[in-house]
């Protein structure tokens, strides 16, 4: 029987293919979508919907480790990597096989990613802020890394499409420009946001915890700033844009993105919305009555239409109050999208004289465990890989196209985070509202870059339970002691409401060595090749860890937070010593780079719309195509790339 050719085939469902195949769909296109994962949270019965998301719950519950693919299943024919399978890496030869990411060091790479419907957006943490306008001229201003093929301003149009698609709860005028006059900001603002513009949502408020912090570094602003590198800095608190339900914001005119065929242009709509009941695009007849509808719970949207401070943000939102990209994929024309789970993608058949891509090979299991399974090929006008930034490469390489430039599995990067811990002199209270509502922003960007990483730094939520694993640690610790009955209850009563954590979040710059390769040695259970991770940290990124840990010092010191932060290959197994000291550093789940855009095929693998140069009807979507991280989590970003590429197909299509 001849295979239904479709008008484009995307491969994933987290937030770069849920988000593509909502735009293409609503704009009357047929797709495919290919999922790896089982078909739990596609299921278009509520009910069936409600259901699965309880299991991921229940499992969650029992999990002794709350790890980010804790609540989720574990499919062997279409594996996660996994931060409980990070091991130091000893000095042999042969790379360490625990999780399925074959680490081939020197460090181990510490970020997992979620294979499944929704991906890793079901347990993201949810901060959406955008790139500063610096981030994409890192080559041209600090002589580091690459610019992008585009600006800050080009982007601009897509960063309001995502932040509509996400439903971004924020404060405009709370966001902090680093090294910035104060009565330069709202200046600087402005020119990056525009004059009246607002986030779709207000502000989650900021934690208990946050306002606490925050005054205790305001006397220490006063008393005596900070000193990095012969510098001298304010420690500048910014409000964190998030992707959780809050109060609508009644002066938010946006509606849906849509294609409008006359422009050849999408257009964030202010009179036309989708009805996804009706499964049509409409007319809003009644502007005036019209406010901003945060999404809710997929199987009912009166649950999750607020954020509850469930505090448990990642790995999972109990009422879906958080953004997951099964919300954009619910509202995609159902009568133009296909989807197909348990079917795993394997290869990209093209022709050789021409490159043109001719089909997806995958690979359909029946069961999470089966050794069995269906190889078919999918068939369409346009094709787009939209897995992570691992997977994406790691299939590209398999079938030995988009690699002209060489550059294919290149430039893998991640925040590295540098934490810190400490106690409190007053009792701040963590775990009330999500992981993070507030982020210390003076060391996002300035002349120090030319030397060293930049970093963002929120302040957790969270107490010490990411480097230490409490509070469970702190009971332990206590009865190792020998304290138990009233003296236990006290002193947990004291130390667990003080504990504080910082995590400088360190951008790591696009190195061709930190990349993914494959191996025959290495395959999964339907013979996929397993990615192959070869990850280090350079000189700059090294000088980062002993910069923020040196403006670290000076801060607790001067707020009176007793410092508790201890480094060693016994804490953790990303251990490096710089000049002497030792530094740990933990993974941010950022996964970025390994197909990057740029200006030409030389030194990229798409162009700045997203498509490989190689192959003229094969788009890549994801944080792949990043050329540079900067200081914001990539989500945002990914998302208003993800409509540039959108944009771009529907063009290319109406050709």
């Amino acid at each position: 029987m001849k295979s239904k050719v479709y008008d484009v085939v995307i491969v994933g469902s987290g937030i770069a293919g849920s988000v593509m195949a909502k735009t293409l769909s609503q704009a009357g296109k047929s797709v495919l979508l290919l999922e790896a994962g089982l078909t739990a949270g596609l299921n278009t019965d509520k009910n069936g919907v409600y259901y699965n998301y309880m299991d991921y719950l229940n499992t969650f519950y029992k999990a002794g480790a709350k790890t980010p693919n804790s609540p989720y299943p574990k499919i062997k024919d279409a594996p996660n990597p996994d931060v409980l399978d990070v091991q130091a890496i000893t000095a042999t030869n042969s790379p360490s096989t625990t999780g399925y990411l074959v680490q081939a060091g020197p460090l181990p790479f510490a970020s997992d990613c979620l294979r499944g419907p929704g991906g890793t957006t079901l347990h993201w943490l949810g901060s959406t802020p955008r790139m500063l306008p610096n981030d994409f001229k890192m080559k041209t201003l600090y002589g580091q890394a690459v610019d992008w093929p585009f600006t800050y301003d080009d982007l601009k149009p897509y960063y309001e499409m995502a932040e509509f698609e996400i439903g971004v709860s924020g404060d405009v005028d709370g966001l902090e420009w680093p090294n910035t006059p104060p009565d330069k900001q709202a200046a600087k603002t402005k020119q990056a946001y525009g004059k009246d513009y607002v986030f779709p949502m207000q502000k989650i408020p900021q934690s208990f915890l946050d306002a606490q912090v925050m005054k205790i570094v305001d006397v220490v602003n006063k008393k005596k700033p900070v000193e990095m590198g012969g510098k001298t800095y304010q420690i500048e608190f910014a409000v964190t844009p998030q992707g959780r339900n809050s109060i609508p914001n009644p002066a938010y005119p946006f509606v849906e993105v849509v294609w409008d065929k006359k422009q050849k242009k999408l257009l964030l709509q202010k009179d036309m919305w989708w009805n996804v009941e009706e499964n049509k695009l409409e007319v809003l007849k009644d502007k005036s009555k019209y406010e901003y509808l945060p999404v809710g719970a997929v199987w009912d949207p009166h649950t999750g239409r607020r954020c509850e401070g469930n505090a448990s943000c990642v790995p999972i939102c109990p009422v879906q109050a958080k953004y997951n990209a099964l919300k954009s994929l619910y509202k995609s024309n159902k009568n133009k999208i296909t989807i197909k789970t348990q079917s795993v993608a394997s290869r990209v058949l093209y022709e050789d004289k021409t490159g043109k891509v001719t089909g997806i090979e995958y690979k359909t299991y029946a069961m999470g465990d089966s050794l069995t399974y269906e190889t078919n090929i999918a068939k369409g006008k346009i094709y787009v890989l939209a897995a992570s930034a691992i997977e994406n490469a790691k299939i590209l390489l398999a079938s030995n196209a988009a690699n002209s430039s060489d550059q294919l599995g290149r430039n893998l990067m991640d925040h590295m985070c540098l934490l810190t811990w400490g106690l409190l002199p007053v009792k701040a209270y963590p775990f009330r509202g999500p992981g993070s509502t507030t982020n210390i922003s003076s060391f996002r960007d300035g002349p120090f870059r030319k030397e060293h990483a930049a970093c963002i730094c929120p302040v957790d939520n969270w107490g010490w339970g990411w480097p230490t694993f409490a509070p469970g640690s702190d009971l332990e610790n206590a009865l190792t002691q020998n304290i138990s009955g009233k003296a236990l209850r006290n002193r947990l009563a004291d130390t667990v409401p003080r504990q504080i954590l910082l995590h400088y979040e360190c951008e790591q710059l696009p190195e061709p060595d930190n990349r993914v390769t494959i191996d025959p040695n290495y395959r999964d259970q339907l013979g996929n090749y397993r990615p192959v991770i070869h990850y280090d940290a350079s000189e700059y990124m090294k000088k980062a860890f002993a910069s923020y840990k040196h403006v670290n010092d000076q801060l607790f010191a001067a707020a009176n937070i007793q410092d508790f932060t201890g480094y060693g290959a016994n804490v953790n197994p990303d251990f490096v010593g710089y000049k002497g000291n030792p530094y740990n550093f933990w993974g941010a789940g950022h996964i970025v780079g390994t197909h990057r855009m740029g200006a030409t095929k030389k030194d990229s693998v798409v162009n700045k719309d997203c498509r490989t140069w190689d192959h003229e009807n094969l788009y890549l979507a994801g944080c792949g195509n990043m050329p540079t991280l900067g200081t914001s989590n990539p989500t945002l970003t990914t998302t208003a790339l993800t409509f540039k590429a959108a944009e771009a197909i529907l063009k290319h299509l109406e050709k």
